[in-house]
């Protein structure tokens, strides 16, 4: 009975000694992975947008006002408490940058995956494909910027230069990068520039992907897809209206971003050639949005 019983606490010993040891491998594995990603560095992709940013045209306009201020509480609480609370009019349409729901374009009444748009929408907004549904496996996601103002030799393309499928294919060769399914695709035309030092030039005739550069991407089976103007392809569009609009979100399920603000990251990628990155981008789940502001960076070793 001794020795049946200093053979259990043996076992016991043992196997808190193997859990011990496991929870400080977990730990320092935990401490690692921590460690990592604080080092990344940390490249914003987003402009500050208040009521004088560019918005196009079809959209409602931004407006914040001060609904509480703090001359108003003062004394409301005690202990000397004050505070103020904004009001916010923002189309779900455009931020700086925004993020198009699924639900945001339909091809002739149709969403992606064939629902019909006009039931699926309603007074409080979409019934299917809003904003809300934006996978959270991608809230993180390999993305690849494309910079094509670059390997073009430019500083910024020119106003209603579009962007085709061929432009594309030899930016990513230029680049060496592969574009794999799944990525989260960004093209670079220079026009961040404008956003606060031009805004009638952000705002007028535009560079962007057409509707070749559209299909080339629906090709790819990519995830998202964004760029550094306005409303992400060239104005005017040749052919068809927002072709890549219609090709990429209703036909194919992708997500379209606009108004990033990629000069920071394409100097920094130009510099090291390497043009693959990590993409933070993370929607507000707010339920039937027909699109956001996001916030967005990437993160580079």
């Amino acid at each position: 009975m001794n020795r049946s019983r200093i053979f259990s606490g043996l076992i016991l010993l043992i196997a808190v000694a193997v859990a011990i040891a496991g929870q400080a491998r977990d730990a320092k594995k935990n401490q690692s992975f921590i460690d990592s990603v604080r080092k990344a560095r940390i490249i914003e992709l987003n402009f500050t947008w208040d009521r004088n940013s560019p918005l196009l045209g079809l959209n409602p306009p931004y407006s914040l006002g001060l609904h509480t201020s703090h001359r108003q509480t003062k004394g409301a609480i005690p202990g000397g408490i004050a505070f103020a609370a904004d009001m916010m009019f923002f189309s779900g349409q455009h931020g700086a940058p925004t993020i198009d729901a699924l639900g945001h374009i339909s091809d002739n009444q149709k969403f992606f995956g064939g629902m019909d748009a006009e039931s699926s929408e309603g007074a409080s907004g979409l019934l299917a494909l809003g904003i809300e549904n934006y996978p959270k496996d991608k809230l993180v996601n390999r993305a690849v910027l494309l910079d094509v103002a670059r390997a073009k030799g430019v500083e910024s393309l020119a106003a209603g230069q579009e962007i085709t499928a061929a432009d594309l294919e030899a930016t990513a060769k230029s680049q060496g990068v592969e574009i794999r399914q799944g990525d989260s695709i960004l093209i670079r035309t220079g026009y961040g520039k404008f956003f606060e030092a031009d805004r009638a030039k952000y705002m007028g005739l535009r560079p962007g992907p057409g509707e070749s550069a559209a299909r080339w991407l629906a090709s790819k089976k990519v995830f998202l897809v964004g760029d550094d103007q306005m409303s992400f392809e060239v104005v005017p569009q040749q052919g068809t209206v927002f072709p890549a609009h219609r090709i990429l979100i209703a036909d194919n399920g992708i997500y379209i971003v606009e108004n990033l603000n990629l000069e920071e990251l394409a100097r920094i990628l130009a510099e090291e050639k390497i043009y693959e990155f990590v993409l933070v981008l993370n929607p507000p789940r707010i339920r039937g949005a027909t699109g956001a502001a996001v916030n967005a960076f990437a993160l580079l070793p």
